[in-house]
């Protein structure tokens, strides 16, 4: 119901912004999630993909339900006679080929045929699994929405850091600039200044970059088009804040619910089809038809009934070991999609673990960081109070400056990777849409 609430929002905002062209999207997270699911091209393919499969599955069924089809034809001899001649010393009598025209219909209809069946279940089967992979598809774009909107936040945040930086490098430059002029401060003192503001100069363009690059990043995920201006309502610190990390770190792992294994499943049920399908060949083929034919233009001499039904049946009887070799080779695939599959389980239980630590130690990371980042920003203003004193040199403050920056950045960094490993533990577990 939520899901269906937010599409009908999300509708309801393009609708309104049409004829602006989507100049503006708003999203926050879970908007952004169900926008893309909507509208994201690959999930639309995958969606196509499930349509196809159930037209295939209706052939399928319709191959074995009646079948009519109906023909005429016309034929004129163009004036030929037939000549018969029942005596040799008597005359050939003549009868000349009248023109013909029939109208034929043909019913027909499959009584058995243990290939049908068998086919009539892969379709159902091949359904689902494309029905999988559209879930799979789903869920791999919602992890990618979710990594990019945190990277739109993360690049953002880290944008406003510098620029407040640069703001404060600017407004100490200009306090020292008079001081140098009256001698207090020498001018060595101003062009350290100068190099760190030129280099922070330089950040703040390829922060600029950065940030435009993981927004059109997000709007291909979405499936907007690249001028569509993105407001994301979601803070970075908000969602630390809100994030539960203890499911995700003391959940148990059922691999049942993983869409990979899903899939696997019906792989291997696709590979059982095969060999039974294979086994089918040996069975006997049974129809019935049913053929009425009309004539339009009668011949002269006629002995053809109009109504005519009748049974066939066709039994394979010898193959020189085709069908055998057939069989062998079904049976030998099914063996490998069972040790893919048994393959997968210990891939996905040594990747769950591996989730899990990375989860635990970014978690640790983020709390060291968040503390170096606290100390770094009291160090920055204490000596940039200094500075301004004249107690310590610029090479001081440049030098608490960048390793203020770099605690702010390790900080976002760690931030960022906890969110990337809780969202790749949920992807596993098959929870990221939750």
């Amino acid at each position: 119901m939520k899901r269906k609430q937010i599409t009908f929002f999300i509708l309801g905002l393009l609708l309104f912004h049409g004829v602006y062209a989507q100049e503006k999207l708003t999203l926050d997270i879970e908007a952004a999630k169900e926008y893309a699911l909507n509208f994201n091209k690959t999930v639309k393919n995958s969606g196509l993909s499930v349509v196809q499969s159930q037209e295939q599955l209706r052939e399928a069924i319709a191959s074995g339900l009646p079948q009519v089809n109906a023909t005429t034809d016309y034929s004129n001899s163009l004036g030929a006679e037939i000549s018969i001649q029942f005596d040799e010393n008597a005359p050939a009598s003549k009868i000349p080929i009248k023109p013909t025209s029939n109208f034929n219909l043909q019913v027909g209809q499959l009584i058995f045929n243990g290939s049908y069946i068998v086919g009539i279940q892969t379709a159902k089967l091949y359904q689902k699994m494309t029905e999988k992979n559209l879930e799979k598809t789903e869920q791999d774009i919602v992890s990618q929405v979710i990594e990019s909107y945190y990277l739109v936040l993360v690049s953002g945040e880290s944008l406003k850091i510098l620029e407040a930086n640069m703001e404060n490098l600017r407004e100490i430059y200009k306090k020292t600039e008079p001081m140098v002029s009256v001698g207090m401060m020498e001018k060595v003192e101003l062009d350290q200044l100068s190099v760190q503001v030129n280099s922070l100069s330089n950040a703040l363009k390829s922060a600029e970059r950065q940030y435009e690059m993981t927004q059109n990043m997000l709007r291909l995920q979405l499936g907007v088009s690249a001028d569509t201006e993105l407001e994301l309502t979601e803070k970075l610190g908000d969602i630390m804040g809100d994030t539960n990390l203890n499911p995700a770190v003391e959940g148990s792992f059922d691999i049942v619910q993983n869409i990979d294994y899903q899939l696997m499943n019906v792989q291997e049920d696709m590979s059982e089809k095969q060999v039974d399908l294979q086994k089918a060949a040996y069975l006997p083929t049974v129809s019935g038809y049913y053929n009425y034919t009309y004539k339009i233009l009668k011949p002269a001499f006629d002995m053809s009934p109009a109504h005519m039904v009748g049974l066939q049946m066709n039994i394979p009887v010898f193959s020189s070991g085709e069908r055998r070799a057939k069989v062998r080779q079904a049976k030998i695939d099914l063996e490998t999609a069972k040790n893919n599959k048994a393959m997968l389980e210990d891939q996905l239980s040594i990747q769950y673990k591996q989730l899990k630590f990375n989860l635990l130690s970014a978690i640790e990371s983020f709390e060291t960081q968040k503390k170096n980042v606290e100390v770094s920003r009291e160090v920055y203003k204490s000596l940039k109070t200094k500075y301004e004193q004249g107690v310590i040199s610029s090479l001081e403050l440049t030098t608490a400056d960048n390793n203020y920056l770099n605690a702010e950045s390790d900080y976002l960094t760690s931030m960022l990777e906890v969110l990337r490993a809780q969202n790749e533990l949920n992807t596993l577990t098959g929870i990221v849409n939750n």
